[in-house]
């Protein structure tokens, strides 16, 4: 019988689930829920984007995303502009009081990655990394392949 709970996607699992639950521990003084800090960490890097593509990225409902959104805008964080292009639509961008927390988590998130790598060297880290970023582009183009594809190759 084979041990699923080691099997490759367990594992990442996990490891992703541990990442954050450390990252969480070490930021949680900060104020911000996990799917917060996610939600500013990927509005920073990509501002201006609208609340469906923020929603995607993230993996959760637009109605969850704006609620989420909702508590940020009270807390003074994130700020929301008409879209130009479709007056129904929102575009998100940062308020000047949401750069200090970037600034405070940076340092949260580089002890966590290091907590995580203690002991792994620096070929093997760079290895991980080529490996990890090549599985991350075979997904990427496997689920953008049609299904008939998918199926005609794996039955």
């Amino acid at each position: 019988m084979t041990d699923h709970t080691s099997s490759l996607g367990f594992v990442l699992h996990d490891v992703s689930r541990l990442l954050s639950k450390r990252f969480e521990q070490l930021a949680g003084h900060l104020g911000l829920t996990r799917s917060q800090w996610r939600a500013v960490v990927y509005l920073s890097r990509s501002e201006g984007m609208n609340q469906a593509c923020l929603a995607d990225m993230l993996e959760i409902e637009p109605i969850t995303l704006a609620r989420m959104i909702d508590k940020l805008e009270q807390r003074g964080l994130i700020e929301r502009r008409v879209d130009p292009g479709d007056r129904r639509a929102w575009r998100l961008f940062l308020k000047e009081e949401a750069r200090p927390l970037l600034e405070a988590i940076a340092p949260l998130g580089e002890t966590t990655r290091a907590e995580a790598l203690e002991g792994v060297g620096d070929e093997v880290r760079d290895r991980l990394m080529e490996t990890l970023t090549l599985m991350k582009s075979n997904l990427v183009a496997a689920c953008q392949a049609p299904l008939v594809e998918k199926e005609a190759r794996h039955g």
